[in-house]
């Protein structure tokens, strides 16, 4: 087979791939994720959730246990979208953790002034369910104190005189953008957020 009937071969496939009906769980794990975030996971029943995704209940529970796992998927998800962007900036600004997390903040400080803006899924699943054995806050606790520990380790390589006062003041600075961009929008607070990690992180930085 040629090289040319190869790539013909590979482009159809990948055609027919994208004409391809998503498969049940997929949209109901779509689905889940828009009413999850937007009103929050209690608020939303299970009957919505197949609506929107145009299933059936059977084929919710064939997928997901239950809506505690669901909600544990939903997050999971979450999470790898978060480090996905919270890591994005690394590569226009190797070495340089300052550069990095002020790249994030910037864009962080603009999702967070838009409508419909409704801060940290992880965070507010923690407001949500106070058990900590539940299975979506166990995903949401260990996204929190793994960023917890790269924001030390960021303030280190900052050169901070003690990294893990910064690490912790800039977690506060981030959970406080989250909140407040909801409340405020384009003119509170959470439009500030990197200029004031920037003041931060001076103040903290040995000279």
């Amino acid at each position: 087979m040629s090289e040319t009937t190869i790539s013909k071969a590979a482009a159809k496939a990948v055609e027919q791939d994208d004409e391809r009906p998503m498969k049940a769980a997929d949209r109901i794990r779509r689905s889940a994720h828009d009413l999850f975030y937007h009103q929050g996971i209690r608020a939303v029943g299970v009957d919505e959730i197949v609506s929107q995704a145009g299933v059936t209940k059977p084929s919710l529970y064939r997928s997901f246990a239950s809506k505690d796992e669901l909600a544990a998927a939903y997050l999971t998800d979450y999470d790898r979208d978060f480090w996905n962007r919270f890591d994005a900036p690394a590569a226009d600004h190797p070495n340089d953790p300052r550069g990095h997390l002020l790249a994030y903040l910037t864009g962080l400080s603009e999702r967070a002034s838009h409508d419909g803006y409704r801060g940290c899924g992880l965070t507010n699943c923690v407001v949500e369910y106070p058990d900590p054995s539940h299975p979506a806050r166990l995903v949401a606790e260990r996204n929190k104190h793994k960023l917890r520990a790269r924001l030390r380790e960021m303030a280190a390589g900052m050169g901070a005189r003690d990294p893990d006062l910064l690490g912790d003041g800039l977690l506060l600075l981030l959970e406080g953008c989250y909140v407040s961009g909801q409340l405020f929008g384009d003119d509170g607070p959470a439009a500030a957020t990197a200029r004031t990690a920037a003041a931060l992180i001076d103040a903290s930085i040995v000279r």
